[in-house]
């Protein structure tokens, strides 16, 4: 049995993928292949990923994903995994060699922790600074973004997962954070490094998945707090980042943030009706 499986979910991405498979090649991790699979799980329309990586890169485990978001596809790839340890990324990301050697440095250095975070770097720390730049960036921990997490396989299965009603990539991993940290403690590795790209947003792009967006963070804070507590947590963190946007001239962030202040209580209010 290999000490780790890494789960790398993929939709309609080929070449970031096989840029981050090559990072994961026989040879190209300082750790030897024989210590860990490597399991591609595809979202993607038509068979273009499947015969993409039969192709280039045959060494790795290819399934198709339940096509239900990434939390499901996620849960798809640990289904088919054999490692101890479960080491998760995203199709876009570049691991550093030394990655499956830190994570394994890691769980003899902490042998009371199930679960590990590493560091998520931007590749391009300038394109970070522009109006509507993205990047999920790790430095210090507490994060536990799934784009660079390790857990333990026992502990996985027995949390039964990322939580499947997130249908698009946003806090579907801290949720699963709050239910592994109540399990176990977790260790920051700053050695296990991804490279993760930073994207220039569109706006009309993030106001159409809006709603959304909202549902996922509605799941996420309604178990641990009550409407008017959801909704003021909702209005003070849109309300704080709106006047940072505007002090750092970056107005399209900041007519988001205005914009989800804007539509947040009815928002909030219909999910709530909607018993999500």
């Amino acid at each position: 049995m290999p000490l780790f499986s890494v789960i790398i979910p993929t939709c309609n991405r080929n070449e970031m993928l096989g840029l981050c498979l090559e990072r994961l090649a026989p040879g190209s991790q300082t750790m030897s292949a024989l210590q860990y699979q490597v399991i591609v799980t595809d979202d993607g329309a038509g068979e273009g990923a499947e015969a993409y990586c039969k192709t280039n890169f045959p060494w790795i485990f290819y399934t198709h994903g339940p096509k239900r978001g990434p939390a499901a596809n996620r849960n798809n790839g640990a289904q088919k995994a054999v490692g101890e340890w479960l080491v998760f990324t995203d199709d876009d990301c570049l691991p550093d060699a030394n990655w499956l050697s830190a994570y394994a440095e890691g769980i003899n250095l902490h042998p009371e922790c199930s679960a590990f975070e590493g560091a998520i770097l931007p590749n391009d720390w300038n394109l970070l600074k522009k109006d509507m730049a993205e990047c999920p960036v790790n430095t210090n921990g507490e994060c536990f973004w799934s784009a660079n997490i390790l857990v333990k396989s026992k502990l996985f299965h027995f949390l039964n997962g990322f939580n499947e009603e997130f249908k698009i990539p946003a806090m579907e991993d801290k949720e699963f954070y709050e239910r592994v940290r109540n399990q176990t403690n977790v260790s920051f590795l700053a050695d296990a490094s991804v490279i993760h790209p930073v994207r220039i947003m569109s706006l009309r792009g993030k106001l159409k998945k809006l709603p959304e967006s909202l549902q996922n963070w509605y799941l996420f804070e309604k178990g641990k707090n009550n409407f008017f507590h959801i909704f003021l947590k909702g209005f003070r963190f849109q309300a704080t980042a709106f006047i940072g946007h505007l002090k750092s001239k970056k107005f399209k962030a900041a007519f988001y943030n205005a914009t989800t202040i804007i539509i947040l209580l009815p928002e909030v209010l219909y999910l709530k009706i909607k018993n999500v």
